[in-house]
């Protein structure tokens, strides 16, 4: 009897083949691109509705507006860049506003990060008790920015607690919320003290993670707790430095809330930024194509300034290889 070697041959180099082929219900198959597209938009979609919707759309829907001269009553036009014109050429106030908010911003930022360095690094040298520190610091960052504003309104108020410590002790203050001279000093004072809890706990975070073998063998080699600190502690925790810095500055210069509670925006206009203007433009004087022009204002002013620190970090921002 003869035998078929190619035959045999044939049947051997197909075997792998027929042992790889998908049977019926079998879950080896693989999934198609397009249904991975489809499965991954289905997940996303709430999402991608809910930032459409509630950020993409009014962000367009205000940009828009602000080549308009809509005022809720009356007919809308469009003026192109009527409003810019008018905001950075003729409106009277405007460059005092943006004055006050740049100095409150400098000042609220610089004043936050040196008080929250300052007792993230305290409460880090403790030898007890840093939890319960921490929290006592944080627990204002969870109430509202606008009853906190009341109730430090209640305290600085003309007759209120604070002018009768100061009569008390026998220094004489004006009063910090009817003076032109102090009322952003009182704005100051109630964002520090409802928000620097953060970046106390971004930071003290942060100086955790430092490993203590560095400071060892710095010790070792005569370094004092300044030099640890400004050396080896600082530069690690630059990062979060640089993290709470950027989010603080915008933070501050979106500043409206406690404005509103405290002053709204007086004596006169010496409290009055661009935050509580896009307000009082848009919700006061319903003049809202001005106020979107305003409001994109600031937004460049932002964009400007994040770039701006996004561009020195390289020189003082140390991030570990």
């Amino acid at each position: 009897m003869s035998v078929d070697y190619a035959a045999m041959r044939h049947d051997t180099a197909a075997a792998p083949l027929a042992s790889r082929r998908v049977r019926p219900g079998s879950t080896d198959r693989k999934p198609s691109v397009r249904g991975s597209f489809g499965l991954a938009v289905l997940f996303l979609l709430p999402s991608l509705l809910g930032l459409t919707i509630f950020l993409i759309g009014p962000l367009v829907a205000s940009l828009v507006l602000s080549f308009t001269n809509w005022q809720v009553i009356g007919t809308t036009r469009f003026v192109g860049f009527t409003n810019y014109v008018n905001l950075l050429t003729i409106d009277p106030i405007f460059w005092k506003i943006l004055r006050t908010t740049l100095l409150y911003t400098a000042e609220y930022l610089v004043l936050n990060i040196v008080l929250s360095l300052t007792i993230a690094v305290w409460i880090s040298r403790l030898a007890w008790g840093k939890t319960i520190f921490r929290i006592i610091f944080f627990l204002p960052t969870f109430m509202p920015l606008v009853g906190v504003a009341l109730v430090w309104l209640l305290i600085l108020t003309p007759g209120g607690v604070f002018d009768w410590m100061m009569a008390g002790i026998g220094l004489k203050i004006p009063n910090l919320v009817t003076n032109a001279d102090y009322a952003l000093q009182a704005v100051v004072l109630v964002s520090l003290w409802s928000h620097f809890g953060y970046n106390m706990l971004l930071f003290g975070a942060a100086l955790e993670s430092v490993p203590q073998s560095y400071l060892d063998a710095a010790a070792i080699d005569g370094a004092t707790a300044w030099q640890q600190f400004w050396r080896i502690k600082l530069p690690l925790i630059s990062p979060s430095l640089f993290f709470g810095t950027v989010l603080t500055a915008i933070n501050s210069l979106q500043t409206f809330d406690q404005v509103y509670a405290l002053t709204h925006g007086g004596p006169g206009s010496a409290t009055t930024t661009l935050g509580y203007a896009i307000y009082s433009q848009g919700f006061v004087t319903y003049k809202l194509g001005y106020a979107s022009a305003i409001a994109w204002v600031l937004f460049a002013i932002i964009m400007m300034l994040t770039a701006l620190q996004l561009h020195l970090q390289k020189k003082w921002v140390h991030y570990e290889i």
